[in-house]
């Protein structure tokens, strides 16, 4: 007896560890998680008086801080980071930033971050996918 219930201990055990691994992903929703860092990569650029930088093969690591509407986006290749900029969701899956414009947006869903900010004359791109 005591065999069986070790051998049914150690399936569980084993069932319990599979699905835990499975259940973690890259596929998780920016929009509808209370904590969120994933990894986008892509074309990123930055551009100031002083500075001019632009790759195909760059990232934005983004995370979502604790207000839990406010993200910050940290970029590759020495690109100053985004911090605290405030989302709102907008249909099942996407977050747009509050306040875009024309001019000036940042919109993240599951897949993709596309981002065209401009602040003191400073301008952020990206259009990157995960």
């Amino acid at each position: 007896m005591k065999k069986v219930i070790r051998i049914l201990g150690i399936f569980l055990l084993m069932f319990f560890t599979v699905t835990t691994i499975v259940s973690c992903s890259d596929d998780d929703d920016p929009a509808n998680n209370e904590f969120f860092a994933g990894t986008y990569k892509g074309s990123i650029s930055y551009k100031d008086a002083d500075t001019d930088i632009s790759t195909n093969d760059g990232s934005v690591f983004v995370t979502k801080i604790a207000s839990g509407t406010k993200y910050n986006f940290a970029f590759s290749n020495s690109i100053p980071d985004l911090n605290g900029i405030e989302f709102e969701q907008q249909g099942d899956h996407t977050l747009v930033m509050i306040g875009s414009t024309a001019t000036s947006y940042i919109r993240i869903d599951n897949d993709e971050l596309k981002i065209l900010y401009t602040k003191d004359g400073r301008t952020w791109t990206a259009n990157c996918t995960r």
